[in-house]
């Protein structure tokens, strides 16, 4: 893997209070910039989507062409950044463009042009779910894992949430499908006293259209990515353009699957997704050996900021995760299981299954 030079450079200037200096951060329930200290609403007007304000969607073929080899995947690389609050130099590392400064705790994103990527975040998701509506929802799922040992509802008071703004690929596509399968319809035939049932295949053919919008891709390593797509989609017609506002105070990412990865991610989703939808298509009761043949036209792409709330947790030896997606609430996680539990109720399902085939041959 190749190694990026360092840069240094100066972080962005903080949202100061207007009352007492401090530094203001994101809200998410008020949807402002508001001081942890004295509660004051900044009054920096932020970026929003008003005012037919467009989010670019970028011509992907084009892109994938013009990205240099040496540009192509991630590049191990730090950025020295000073902070405008003590001056102090803290060092990132290549996953981040914001964190809090390690000597003081005050919000340190690096600048917008200071991101050397090919390509930057020219748009957001504006953090709504606050932590302690992120922290209910997650107490309530606690609540809901029965089958979870005893003392694993005891981590919902113990464990840290925090927000994070996570990278994002989205991807448009045309795409027209021309599809042939085997279509099945049952019939029933008398063999030995009973029903049995049969299969009648016939060739079948067909093609559709769809139009794909804004299929996302992650592009973060450090959140299970079954756990993500279970809490997507996110609500992307509500996106901003980019504004470091929003930032402040939360932990940013950077994108760790480039375009290239992530295109070829989404290429294979949107063909599974347009395999399913022939597979509709098929008459009959059932189908094998379908077969999907597809062009896609009008491919563009976008590289947004998606926010979640993220708990890691450690139960005996494993670490589970727990994700809650910061605009809709949605949630999904991971959590150990009591294998005592879990034998009582394989047990007394394998008792009423005793009891009710007693009963119908009774």
């Amino acid at each position: 893997m190749d190694v990026a030079t360092d840069q240094v450079a100066s972080a962005r200037p903080k949202f100061n209070c207007p009352a007492c200096g401090a530094e203001a951060n994101w809200n998410p329930g008020k949807q402002a910039l508001i001081c942890p200290f004295c509660g004051t609403e900044s009054p920096a007007q932020l970026q929003t989507a008003a005012g037919g304000t467009a989010i670019v969607e970028h011509d992907l073929a084009i892109a994938l062409r013009s990205i240099p080899d040496t540009a192509r995947g991630w590049k191990t690389a730090t950025i020295s950044v000073r902070c405008q609050s003590c001056q102090a130099i803290t060092v990132f590392d290549a996953q981040q463009i914001g964190k809090r400064c390690d000597f003081c705790g005050s919000t340190a994103l690096v600048p917008y042009e200071e991101v050397k990527e090919p390509f930057r975040p020219e748009s957001l998701l504006p953090l709504k779910i606050s932590e302690s509506q992120a922290r209910d929802l997650i107490r309530a799922w606690y609540g809901r894992q029965w089958l979870a040992p005893n003392a694993f509802r005891l981590k919902a008071i113990t464990d840290t949430v925090k927000g994070v703004y996570l990278p994002y690929w989205t991807f448009d596509a045309q795409a027209d499908a021309r599809w042939t399968a085997e279509s099945g319809t049952y019939y029933y035939v008398r063999e030995g006293g009973k029903n049995v049932r049969k299969v009648q295949w016939r060739p079948a053919a067909g093609e559709l259209a769809h139009a794909f919008d804004d299929d996302l891709v992650c592009a973060s390593v450090g959140v299970d990515a079954s756990r993500l797509r279970r809490i997507e989609p996110f609500p992307t017609s509500s996106l901003v353009p980019f504004d470091a506002g929003y930032l402040s105070g939360w932990i940013v990412e950077r994108y760790q699957i480039d375009l290239v990865a992530a295109a070829q991610r989404s290429r294979q989703q949107m063909l599974n997704t347009l395999r399913e939808l022939c597979g509709k298509e098929v008459p009959g009761d059932t189908y094998r050996n379908l077969s999907v043949d597809a062009t896609f036209t009008g491919q563009t792409f976008k590289h947004i900021l998606a926010p979640i709330w993220l708990l890691t947790y450690v139960y005996g030896a494993r670490s589970y995760q727990v994700v809650v997606n910061g605009v809709t609430g949605a949630m999904s996680g991971s959590r150990p299981w009591s294998w005592i539990k879990v034998s009582l109720v394989v047990l007394a399902a394998l008792i009423l299954f005793l009891i009710f085939v007693y009963l119908d041959n009774s």
